[in-house]
């Protein structure tokens, strides 16, 4: 059925990621999740922030693909979203294991971790993406190799890049955390999100 002109777009929040799930569910609006098929690795020679720009707007795109593909009548508003986190100039990736994310702990405590959250809103009735990269500066406390060791057992935080969840446990491990949006740092930025989706005329506070 095609879109009646006082409903909003569709919603699509193009992501597998739990955690961007649940603080897209913070906005009490209606979404779907559709997951993007597209290759995350880095580019030779791509900067962190390019990397995370480049991956939240092809995410975004991707599904805007599959539902061109589909031929999907209702036009929808598309959120991609991608992290880096970078660490003496390097990407630092997912640890995946338990012996990989003490290592980053331990070459990372005492010092500053950059996060580059990007975050892409497409808008598939212009074609148009509204882009941002939001940058969180995170330090990190200077504990022993037994506090870290404890802290990955307790929550186990294999799947994030840095190996320590904030909205977490992994607090404990921060010394500070500077940034323009607290969510950020989890992996989806409201803030920015809120002032796109208001941009596009989308009634946030009022679409329920």
């Amino acid at each position: 059925m095609p879109d009646s002109p006082n409903r909003p777009p569709r919603l699509i929040l193009a992501s597998s990621s739990p955690y961007r799930r649940e603080l897209l569910e913070r906005l009490r609006i209606p979404f779907d999740v559709i997951v993007p098929a597209i290759d995350e690795t880095p580019l030779d020679g791509e900067s962190p922030e390019a990397t995370a720009m480049r991956l939240s707007e092809a995410k975004a795109r991707a599904v805007a693909h599959r539902l061109s593909n589909e031929n999907a009548p209702d036009a929808a508003l598309i959120i991609g979203s991608d992290q880096v986190a970078t660490f003496d100039g390097l990407q630092i990736g997912k640890p995946g294991t338990h012996d990989k994310a003490l290592a980053q702990l331990q070459a990372m405590r005492g010092r500053e971790v950059l996060f580059h959250s990007a975050l892409c809103l497409l808008d598939t009735r212009s074609g148009e993406a509204q882009t941002l990269d939001v940058i969180t500066r995170v330090h990190f406390r200077n504990l022993s190799d037994a506090a870290l060791d404890a802290y990955l057992r307790a929550e186990t935080p294999y799947d994030v890049a840095g190996s320590a969840k904030s909205e977490g446990l992994g607090i404990a491990l921060l010394d500070a955390i500077e940034s323009d949006d607290p969510t950020a740092l989890v992996g989806l930025p409201l803030i920015a999100l809120s002032r796109m989706l208001l941009a596009t005329g989308y009634p946030l506070l009022e679409a329920r």
